[in-house]
Parts: C-alpha cells; sequence; structure tokens
C-alpha cells in the first residue's frame, strides 16, 4: 500500500466544515465519520483531512488549538491538474464561504498558484506545475555559491 496522509484538523463547526470541503472536491468517507465530532474527507486514495471539533482534537494533544484566522500554522498545497482546476478549486472555495486569494496568485510559467482559507482561516495553496518545464527552468540556473 502507498504511504497515505492524514491531516487531523480542528475546526469549529464539523458538518459546516464538511459541506465546505466536498464544495472544494473532497469526498466524505461515513465509515470514519461521526457526526458533530469528526469528519472523513478524502481528496485522493492517499490525501485524507480528518475534520474533528476543538473537543476531539484536544484528545490527540495537549497544546491550546491556534485560531487559524490569527496565526499560520501551516499552508495545505494540493496539486491540481491544470491551472482551470488551481482557479475552479479557489473559486469553489470562495462560493463556499471560505476566502479567495489571501495572498497574491503565482505565475512562473511552468507553475502557477493561488490560495484561500477555510472557513476556520486554514491556509490552502492550490498549484498546477509542468513537472518537465520547472525542470528545464531550475537546470539553467546558475549553481547556488
Amino acid at each position: 500500500m502507498a504511504p497515505m496522509i492524514f491531516v487531523n484538523l480542528p475546526v469549529k463547526d464539523v458538518e459546516a466544515s464538511a459541506a465546505f470541503y466536498t464544495a472544494i472536491g473532497a469526498t466524505r468517507d461515513d465509515r470514519f465519520s461521526t457526526p458533530g465530532k469528526a469528519a472523513s474527507m478524502q481528496f485522493s486514495d492517499t490525501i485524507v483531512f480528518m475534520l474533528t471539533s476543538h473537543e476531539f482534537f484536544g484528545g490527540f494533544s495537549p497544546k491550546p488549538i491556534a485560531d487559524a484566522h490569527a496565526t499560520a500554522q501551516a499552508l495545505f498545497c494540493l496539486s491540481q491538474d491544470s491551472r482551470a482546476a488551481v482557479d475552479a478549486i479557489v473559486e469553489a472555495a470562495a462560493a463556499a464561504g471560505g476566502r479567495a486569494d489571501v495572498n497574491a496568485p503565482d505565475d512562473h510559467g511552468f507553475m502557477y498558484g493561488r490560495s484561500f482559507e477555510d472557513l476556520d482561516g486554514h491556509l490552502f495553496g492550490p498549484m498546477w506545475m509542468d513537472l518537465d518545464a520547472a525542470l528545464a527552468a531550475m537546470a539553467a540556473q546558475p549553481a547556488a555559491a
């Protein structure tokens, strides 16, 4: 089995957040979800976000939960298949109550990215990259001293 990543993310309202994540393309896996407590949201066969209530998340860590509207804790970068897909997920996030383009769009020709925040302020950076063009651009740069 390929390694998987499970992102355990504390949210204020599990069901509202699950609706948001559904709107941006994740699929809820009810086998691993408990209404109001946790929602397993699958982006791919290997990427799963476990949205947990603050109370439930508190059972995993004694540390206080950061207010993602006020502090940066992580940036979740989700690759997309095209520039249009980057635009679509950002637009879907905004339509579902998130905040689009928290940072200015980033366009290097071979790589394109935008950003959004979810309902709790968690920061996402969807991006598309032409890997061959990116490697060629990196190879053309002088070696670092």
